[in-house]
């Protein structure tokens, strides 16, 4: 797109962080999980990058916060290129839950009792169970590996104190990934699942890594910087038709109709979003929603999709 786009988007945007940021107050950090509590609570930044490689940023947009469940989004993929569809949905459903997405009420209640779709909790940790490799350690870093290519950022890794803060509270966790065990839907051991797991959602990132992820998706798995295919077209049309559906736990279908792109949040306030064919964008904003969603960062890309006319729909 021409350059006066992000022109224009740079010269409205902090004034819109600023006006967003008021919503924090409404929200809360993600104290289930210890270490995300300490977050600050108040902060709010955008990074948006354009097929061009122009890029503006606003607000906190350097504050580095881990993926949690963004990085579901890229799991399902990469697991997708390790086993094929066929295999994958053998395992979860491609259907949204209504429920929380740390829930396992249906897994019990709806046979044949896998994971309604790979976005809520119980989903991620079967598509973690069919990563390649011979061991947790070596499908970790395969998974951290494809992020840090998307992201073009090697020096990627795991916040290890927010890995060891998730393994020590997940108990539900646990409970999900036992009963799918018995169930037989998990591959492996379950601790050794759990551990690509907390690993993959504990991978700490800043706003310019999503947004360059997200660039990558919203043109099918090209990244136009370099012309590089780094993932099949189909496994991106899959992945973005849940971030639709599914992205944002059980306000899905409200962020599809406030704002209308595909999207995929994190309990550490993240969320990464794209204008296909336009924009990456990444986001953090701690202070979350009672549906577990940055409160702040809804409230901005509302504003901007609006604003511009992004809507897909």
């Amino acid at each position: 797109m021409p350059r006066t786009d992000i022109e224009q988007i740079s010269t409205l945007l902090p004034a819109w962080v600023e006006s967003s940021k008021k919503q924090c107050i409404h929200g809360k950090t993600a104290s289930y999980i210890p270490e995300l509590s300490k977050a600050p609570i108040e902060a709010l930044g955008i990074h948006l990058i354009d097929s061009n490689g122009h890029s503006i940023s606003a607000g906190d947009s350097e504050l580095a916060f881990t993926m949690q469940s963004i990085s579901k989004v890229f799991t399902l993929i990469l697991a997708l290129m390790d086993n094929g569809e066929e295999v994958v949905f053998d395992k979860v459903g491609m259907e949204p839950t209504g429920d929380n997405f740390n829930s396992m009420l249906k897994l019990e209640l709806v046979q044949p009792g896998i994971p309604f779709n790979p976005l809520i909790n119980a989903g991620a940790i079967a598509i973690s169970s069919l990563i390649a490799g011979k061991d947790a350690n070596e499908k970790s870093q395969r998974v951290l590996r494809f992020i840090q290519l998307l992201s073009n950022n090697s020096s990627l890794s795991c916040d290890l104190d927010v890995y060891r803060s998730e393994s020590a509270t997940a108990n539900l966790n646990r409970s999900m990934a036992y009963f799918l065990k018995d169930n037989g839907v998990l591959q492996g051991q379950v601790e050794d699942v759990l551990d690509v797991y907390f690993r993959h959602c504990s991978i700490s990132v800043t706003c310019a890594d999503l947004a360059q992820m997200a660039l990558v998706l919203a043109h099918n798995g090209t990244n136009p910087l370099t012309g590089d295919k780094l993932i099949p077209r189909r496994y991106v049309q899959i992945a973005k038709t849940f971030m639709t559906t599914c992205g944002m736990y059980n306000a899905s279908g409200e962020f599809a109709i406030q704002v209308g792109l595909p999207a995929k949040s994190g309990v550490a306030g993240g969320i990464l979003t794209m204008v296909p064919g336009r924009y990456g964008i990444g986001l953090i904003g701690p202070s979350l929603n009672r549906k577990g969603n940055s409160i702040a960062g809804v409230n901005l890309l509302q504003t901007m999709s609006q604003q511009f006319d992004w809507s897909l729909f």
